[in-house]
């Protein structure tokens, strides 16, 4: 699995990364960008997520959605967007016979998009109902509770797309003003995987990229994190089962602990032979999904349990979950569940590289969040060096009465606030 990664830094301050895949079929152009909703202030609350929208409306050379959109089926590509906390993304993937198509095409989204008026009024109602629809999928949305709950009234606790009165207020000028103020070169990578040949798609980058805005993006504020005791926080909703995440404060992208961490959210509920997909699935029969995660963010991080049981069950469950974090801070793992759990992140790593699109993502948001890419042998090697001491640690560290967070959504009033306060202990 040797791909060897190339990266280039133009003189205009844009970087190229190169992935070329042996045998591949496909080709990903991926345009990564360093805004997200961690950059904006409360006012413009949703507007990278809502500028993400506009660059498919319209350029001077395909002058609407139709004609953009178009371009790609008509090759049988996929093409899509999407924003985070901390990164906005633009991507196209094709037949490798059709890479020009693809990178003509998102070079000029990317740089010639209108932003016409009337487009974006006409959006906002698409993005009510996207705000819709995500707050009426609940398995989505207690994720955002999850993280309001954590990190309050800060852009790391808002909501990505964005609060519907501030989608109501945006216009051209802030739209633009947030463009001008985000997307420069310092701020971009262009990224490209599959079947590529380095040297000449190199060229064709510097070509289409040539006049990108230049100059310094805005920057983001830190997180602040303070938290001294448990904390609940309940969403009321006419729900046919309670969803919750259950989980603790952990380590942001730069903190070593970050891969015993990943081994350890596994080892927990990575997977269909985890500690808690057992527990609460296959022996108690509570919950249909369960899954336990790990998040790593520049300055910020977490290890969660979701899950989606009966009304009546939760208490139960929040029990059985916090009996498996309290062994794993008394006890240490086996042998056997630590080298399961490595096994299982090189194995999946690797299945999941076998696709241009994932090539791509890997290397460039390393690149754009951490300045400094690790190959996938290199993570490895971290990967392997994680001891069960290392691992116990981790629990002991982490797993922390004050460090629990709770949130829920379901029938749940304020007032079982208190009682379920009451069971967050370690």
């Amino acid at each position: 699995m040797a791909n060897l990664y190339k990266k280039t830094t133009l003189n205009n301050g844009l970087r190229i990364i190169t992935v070329p895949v042996k045998n591949a079929n496909s080709v990903t152009v991926l345009i990564l960008v360093g805004t997200g909703s961690k950059y904006e202030t409360k006012d413009i609350n949703g507007i990278s997520h809502f500028l993400e929208h506009m660059f498919f409306k319209g350029t001077v050379k395909c002058p609407n959605t139709l004609k953009i959109s178009e371009t790609l089926d008509s090759v049988g590509g996929e093409y899509n967007a999407f924003t985070s906390k901390e990164v906005t993304g633009f991507w196209a993937k094709v037949d490798k016979k059709h890479s020009d198509v693809a990178l003509d095409w998102i070079s000029d989204i990317f740089l010639n998009s209108k932003f016409a008026g009337e487009e974006i009024q006409r959006e906002k109602g698409v993005i009510i109902e996207e705000v819709n629809m995500y707050l009426d999928t609940p398995t989505a949305y207690i994720g955002d509770l999850w993280e309001k709950l954590l990190y309050g009234d800060q852009p790391a606790g808002w909501m990505t797309i964005g609060e519907k009165e501030n989608i109501m207020s945006f216009n051209r000028k802030k739209v633009l003003d947030y463009y001008n103020s985000h997307y420069s070169s310092s701020n971009v990578i262009v990224c490209v995987a599959g079947a590529v040949e380095p040297k000449k798609i190199e060229k064709e980058i510097e070509g289409y990229f040539k006049d990108i805005k230049k100059g310094l993006a805005g920057k983001k504020i830190k997180v602040k994190e303070v938290q001294q005791e448990p904390k609940v926080l309940l969403h009321n909703k006419k729900t046919d089962q309670t969803h919750f995440c259950l989980g603790v404060r952990a380590y942001d992208l730069f903190d070593k602990r970050k891969y015993a961490l990943a081994l350890l959210s596994i080892i927990l509920g990575g997977n269909m032979s985890s500690r808690l997909f057992i527990k609460v699935r296959e022996r108690n029969g509570l919950a249909y999904s369960i899954h336990t995660s790990a998040d790593n963010a520049t300055d910020t991080g977490y290890l969660v349990t979701q899950a989606g049981i009966d009304h009546k069950n939760l208490e139960k469950s929040i029990e059985l979950i916090l009996q498996e974090y309290k062994d794993l801070k008394n006890n240490k793992i086996t042998e056997k569940e630590l080298q399961k759990a490595k096994d299982y992140v090189k194995g999946t790593t690797s299945l999941s590289l076998d696709s241009s699109d994932v090539q791509a993502s890997f290397y460039a948001v390393q690149e754009l969040l951490e300045k400094n890419i690790l190959t996938p042998e290199e993570k490895f090697k971290k990967i392997d060096k994680v001891s069960i001491d290392d691992i116990k640690k981790v629990a002991e560290d982490i797993f922390l009465p004050e460090k629990l967070n709770l949130a829920v959504i379901g029938p749940v009033e304020q007032k079982d606030s208190a009682r379920l306060k009451k069971l967050l202990k370690l």
